[in-house]
């Protein structure tokens, strides 16, 4: 597997931010939840292609539809993502639900409970 580079990492970092504001300010669609963030960007080094992994706090349904919602937008925000970042390509996005964070906090719990001293 081939080590990022610097340009890489930093297209990255662009386009993650960029993505987190367009999906909090400017799509409408109702489908997607209010606790919708953007974990993780991985933009191919030839810029055509780009993974955008989501984290929904939500039940099943919010996270099905949230995702139905941003795959439907997906030209909308291709078109505001070039507006913003000057790229030679502006790369199309596949978003990818991503359970790490709800995983953490099941998991966290979970230890709370086995460590909570008996009364």
């Amino acid at each position: 597997m081939r080590k990022n580079s610097i340009k890489n990492i930093r297209v990255n970092e662009e386009v993650h931010r960029e993505l987190s504001n367009i999906i909090r300010g400017e799509i409408k669609d109702p489908r997607i939840h209010p606790m919708t963030s953007v974990v993780a960007v991985e933009v191919a080094p030839d810029l055509k292609t780009a993974k955008a992994y989501i984290s929904v706090l939500g039940d099943e349904k919010a996270q099905k539809d949230t995702l139905a919602g941003l795959r439907s937008a997906e030209g909308f925000i291709r078109v505001k993502l070039a507006k913003s970042i000057n790229l030679r390509n502006t790369p199309e996005i596949t978003f990818i639900l991503d359970q790490s964070i709800e995983y953490g906090v099941k998991m966290s719990k979970m230890i709370d409970d086995v460590t909570k001293p008996e009364v």
